[in-house]
């Protein structure tokens, strides 16, 4: 009607029983009004109502289309646990969204959270019948040992009481494993916790560590934070010059993604690929709570950036020959029946008479150089002291690392010092 015959804005503001000022401002507006109206969708709706919550539906529907750029699949469930997350990160004082605030959400910007059209090849998850038959055999004429992975997450329990959870976090991270057929290559853990933000890893350069952290909702992987670590694992191979195989099972948080060097394949859901694998890490996570000593760490209970470390030296304890083992298991090799060894504990990089002979030799040695020198014997210092010193060059590292596989060799040392004192 504004672009027909010329008609007084006045004339206009009778017609449709409004005020002339309200009529200015629609004409005024006029750009701003249709370009809201286009994006909107809807030509039935006549009036633009804004959520009580500006902020929050702002954040909320960033987020939204993030997902639909990166085109991962979404859902009403997915989406009402993503504001639970984001009101509690924002502070508000009632953090569950009411499913008529989510409805309205969704008519306001003309959201449509539909199941995702099937997927072709590899993105079908095949019987067993087919996989053992054609899928397998396939592969393996495609790919070496050192191209096919596995990834997986498992959970693990936080120990009691662990400073960094955050007051409503649970007291359990899950770690999702990567790792290769032959074991020459683990990638570095990623772990999902419920606290946003840790206290116990501010100053922490966490670009450096040997493993990393992620916020989930109820400590769990979700397809956002699961494609994050795909394109991150895609860049990581691009840049070795790798096109790699991806084995995992089909979940809703494993969305499927085209890559450039990483291609996703779906195992059945009898093929436990992983579960060798994720049940010796644990075995040697347990091992060192346990080896945890209240008395040498000063009372102190172990932290999450304690419990974020030990996990990271669990992880170099599970052995390649115990990796390849469950592939060979899952008939990734022509020894398909040959069962998984069974979950040892893994040896220090020291022996026990070597820690035993080398303490003998330097102390002699210290010994006849106080005498002759005619200087005090410095004192052997406790194992508190000791367990000090050691928590601040680890801080040291955390905050001024250049590289995670400095982690390593601070890792090495601390095994032989457990292993001096448990002598």
């Amino acid at each position: 009607m504004l672009e027909g015959p010329k008609v007084s804005q006045s004339e206009l503001a009778k017609r449709f029983g409004v005020s002339q000022p309200q009529i200015c401002r629609i004409i005024k507006n006029k750009e701003r009004i249709l370009s809201e109206w286009h994006r909107n969708g809807d030509p039935e709706r006549k009036r633009k109502r804004e959520g009580k919550d500006a902020a929050l539906e702002a954040a909320l529907l960033r987020w939204v289309e993030g997902a639909h750029a990166a085109d991962l699949p979404g859902s009403g469930s997915l989406l009402h646990l993503k504001a639970k997350h984001l009101a509690g990160a924002l502070g508000r004082p009632d953090p569950e969204p009411s499913g008529g605030w989510l409805a309205r959400f969704g008519a306001r910007h003309n959201l449509a959270f539909k199941k995702p059209p099937a997927e072709k090849g590899d993105a079908e998850q095949p019987t067993a019948e087919h996989w053992a038959g054609v899928v397998l055999p396939g592969l393996l004429r495609s790919y070496v040992p050192s191209e096919i992975y596995v990834c997986g997450e498992t959970g693990v329990l936080l120990p009691t009481g662990c400073p960094g959870k955050g007051e409503s976090a649970g007291d359990r991270l899950t770690v999702l494993l990567c790792a290769n057929a032959d074991g020459s290559e683990k990638a570095p853990l990623r772990a999902v916790g419920e606290s946003p933000r840790p206290r116990c890893l501010q100053g922490v350069n966490l670009g450096q560590m040997p493993w990393s952290y992620r916020t989930g909702s109820l400590a769990g992987m979700t397809a956002p934070l699961f494609a994050e670590w795909l394109r991150e694992f895609n860049e990581g191979m691009r840049r070795q010059g790798k096109s790699v195989l991806l084995l995992l099972a089909k979940h809703e948080a494993h969305p499927y993604l085209q890559l450039s060097n990483v291609r996703m394949v779906f195992i059945p859901p009898a093929t436990t690929l992983d579960r060798g694998i994720a049940n010796d890490l644990k075995g040697h996570y347990r091992r060192r709570l346990l080896r945890w000593l209240p008395a040498e760490r000063g009372a102190r209970q172990p932290t999450l950036l304690d419990a974020l470390h030990m996990l990271a030296q669990a992880w170099g304890d599970v052995r390649p020959g115990l990796i390849a083992s469950c592939f060979r298991a899952a008939g990734f090799s022509p020894d398909a029946g040959a069962e998984a060894p069974a979950l040892t504990p893994a040896r220090g990089s020291l022996s026990q008479e070597q820690l035993e002979c080398d303490g003998e030799v330097n102390g002699n040695e210290g010994t006849a150089e106080g005498e002759d020198a005619g200087e005090p014997v410095q004192p052997c210092p406790s194992e508190q002291e000791v367990w000090g010193s050691l928590a601040t060059l680890r801080r040291y590292l955390e905050c001024r690392a250049t590289s995670p596989n400095l982690f390593q060799a601070f890792y090495e040392l601390e095994d032989a010092v457990h292993m001096v004192s448990a002598s």
